[in-house]
């Protein structure tokens, strides 16, 4: 292996743990932002309430970022994107969308802005960026096992 080989490699380690860190950040705020407004919602139910929605969120988010920090493979992106990018994506549909209630979910429009659901927002884009970007860096690497000799 040569010094060049060697110094590439180096630096795709420290981009892997920069990127897995920056999504388990971002996760980790998406988890403290949806478990302290949890109480809040409580009161907007049909089967099930909005605060036992945000509180799944926040359960899910704690365990995607733990996911990601604890692993290099691709569930733990994967797992990473999925959680952000859906927090992201229903944020927006029910702040720009009136979908009203589907089943057994109440009705969570709310068309206003505030800033722990922006802060929220942010943390949960940066999220999926950086877990989509190790995602990629993940599927470019051979999967099974990894000849050391070679590696």
């Amino acid at each position: 292996m040569t010094p060049e080989t060697t110094v590439q490699r180096t630096r795709v380690r420290a981009s892997e743990v920069l990127l897995r860190l920056v999504a388990a950040g971002g996760l980790a705020v998406d988890a403290y932002v949806h478990l302290d407004l949890a109480s809040g919602y409580d009161a907007n139910a049909a089967v099930v309430s909005e605060g036992t929605l945000f509180r799944v969120e926040g359960i899910t988010a704690i365990v995607a970022a733990l996911l990601v920090l604890l692993t290099r493979g691709r569930l733990g992106a994967l797992v990473a994107f999925l959680v952000a990018a859906g927090g992201a994506g229903v944020l927006l549909l029910y702040q720009y969308v009136d979908v009203g209630a589907i089943g057994p979910l109440p009705n969570m429009y709310e068309p206003i802005a505030f800033p722990e659901k922006t802060f929220s927002l942010i943390a949960e884009i940066v999220a999926t960026v950086a877990a989509l970007i190790l995602l990629g860096l993940a599927l470019r690497r051979p999967s099974g096992r990894v000849n050391r000799r070679h590696a």
